[in-house]
């Protein structure tokens, strides 16, 4: 019997929301061997059979859904049990008790997040003005960013950045050679938005540089990559953060969804201060 457990994620939206969930819950368990069956938009008692002729050929078949049309997830689970399948709703249970809680009946409708309401357009106005206030680019608007990342090269402030603008934030990043490298806008009024730096271990660092200079098949810029400029840069780039009473988050041990997880924290309180 195989050990490699077959784990089949069914949505009938985009699938991103039941990704996301079942990365959250392996995480919380070591070891364990597994092969991934993604089906999305999946709306149709004939789409749900399909997939489950495919778990039946499996001994460890387990399902994860994501379906909001009651009846076509009942169909999903009633069907299941009948094959001996362990099926399990995600969001089922969660929608029913917000429903009592909001004294409200759900929509039911697929996709609904994606509907193109208000927020939906103001995230696509944070991603088109991040992605043009990306790596120190248009600094002249700088205070129209709800965030400023600031950091020297290769402390995950692009990634971090897009992560945040996916959430809503306007987002602009700067990177940090020396303190006389920043905006003078935003060395005069260094409060005039939520702004966080970003730093990691030195070590950390030079790997990051040199894989990244590998990758480009650069050999001259020796300076870069020496782990003795890096620990003055790190330390440098500490001194400037605490004089202009920036927050820090050392990114060494943290994923991008960690990181802006914090930075979103940080943004809070900022607006709460400045009420």
């Amino acid at each position: 019997m195989s050990n490699t457990y077959q784990i089949y994620l069914i949505s009938d939206s985009t699938g991103e929301t039941l990704d996301r969930i079942f990365l959250a819950l392996k995480a919380q368990f070591l070891n364990i061997e597994y092969k991934i069956h993604s089906y999305s938009f999946t709306r149709t008692d004939n789409q749900i059979l399909k997939i489950l002729e495919d778990a039946e050929k499996h001994s460890n078949s387990i399902i994860l859904y994501t379906i909001v049309d009651t009846n076509l997830a009942k169909y999903l689970a009633n069907v299941s049990e009948g094959k001996k399948i362990p099926c399990f709703s995600v969001l089922g249970n969660l929608i029913l008790n917000f429903s009592k809680i909001l004294n409200q009946k759900a929509t039911h409708e697929p996709s609904g997040q994606h509907i193109l309401n208000e927020e939906y357009y103001d995230r696509i106005e944070a991603i088109q003005f991040t992605m043009n206030h990306d790596d120190g680019n248009l600094i002249s608007e700088i205070e129209k960013s709800d965030i400023i990342l600031v950091g020297v090269s290769r402390t995950s402030k692009t990634p971090t950045s897009i992560y945040l603008a996916n959430r809503g934030f306007k987002t602009s990043n700067i990177p940090l050679v020396n303190e006389n490298s920043l905006p003078e806008k935003l060395k005069q009024n260094p409060q005039m938005t939520c702004v966080v730096g970003l730093s990691t271990e030195p070590e950390r660092l030079a790997d990051l540089r040199k894989n990244r200079m590998n990758s480009l098949r650069e050999t001259e810029k020796i300076k870069y990559t020496d782990l003795e400029n890096i620990k003055k840069e790190v330390f440098n780039a500490k001194r400037t953060f605490q004089k202009y009473k920036w927050p820090l988050i050392d990114v060494t041990r943290k994923s991008v969804e960690e990181t802006a997880a914090s930075i979103i924290k940080i943004h809070e309180i900022y607006l709460k201060n400045v009420k």
